[in-house]
């Protein structure tokens, strides 16, 4: 069964390093967090893992504009959030390495 009510993409950025988190608001309230080590963390709802996230420095992806983006050291049309389903296959994707800018 699957409760997916809604999932988000957050990053954080060290150099031209994107560290991925996913935000899963499940059906009850609830949400988890896929972490880049491909570790989900449960909270008791969504607020207070989004709080979680911006405590570690993560924003949300669908809140980027380009000047936020440029402002880290990146464009918008560079990031590809990890795809696919189950840990093993999104594990990978969750650590990113951009190619170096000339």
């Amino acid at each position: 069964m699957n409760e997916n009510v809604n999932d988000q993409w957050w990053i954080a950025t060290i150099g031209r390093t994107l560290i991925w988190a996913r935000l899963r608001v499940l059906d009850a309230g609830t949400a988890e967090v896929l972490d880049s080590d491909g570790v989900s963390q449960p909270y008791d709802s969504e607020d207070s893992a989004r709080a979680a996230l911006m405590d570690a420095e993560f924003v949300a992806l669908d809140g980027l504009d380009d000047d936020d983006a440029r402002s880290r050291g990146f464009a918008l049309d560079e990031l590809v959030p990890p795809s696919g389903e189950g840990v093993d296959v999104l594990r990978p994707q969750m650590v990113q390495q951009l190619p170096s800018r000339h």
